[in-house]
């Protein structure tokens, strides 16, 4: 998305999902330092993009422990959030997405959620970009989710 992103608008992917342990609650108060930089990240986040594949019928188990780690902190409620799924067959995960964010209190930007027919299809993100069908949508995510964080 950041190649389609409007002058101005700053898209920065969160690189460090593979170093956060695994969810501790007893950890909640004093976490990590990866678990800090994450909730920093977010909590200077204006809106939150989260594109996910589906494994075995559900939410990646890496996601939901990212997700599991921002529950218990201010930075992730009342955050415009955009759901960006790249399968048509992929439902459960989108579901599974939906009611996690709604039950963390971030604000699912209906208008900006898409789904891309990018199954069995390796593309980068150039070539994503390259193509109309593919990047219409996005464009059109990234100007609804613009919409939402400047209302």
């Amino acid at each position: 998305m950041r190649l389609l992103a409007p002058s101005g608008l700053s898209i920065r992917s969160y690189e460090g999902l593979a170093t956060l342990p695994a969810f501790n609650p007893d950890r909640e108060d004093d976490p990590p330092a990866p678990v800090k930089e994450l909730r920093a990240l977010v909590g200077a986040a204006d809106a939150l993009i989260i594109a996910s594949p589906e494994y075995a019928r559900g939410l990646a188990g890496s996601l939901k422990n990212l997700l599991d780690w921002l529950v218990g902190g201010p930075e992730f409620a009342g955050k415009p959030v955009v759901l960006i799924n790249t399968s048509p067959r992929a439902e459960q995960a989108q579901a599974q997405l939906r009611q996690i964010v709604g039950t963390m209190a971030g604000q699912i930007v209906e208008e900006a959620c898409v789904t891309l027919p990018l199954l069995g299809r390796a593309l980068a993100a150039a070539a994503i970009a390259a193509d109309p069908a593919l990047a219409e949508p996005l464009r059109q995510a990234l100007a609804a989710t613009i919409r939402a964080v400047e209302a």
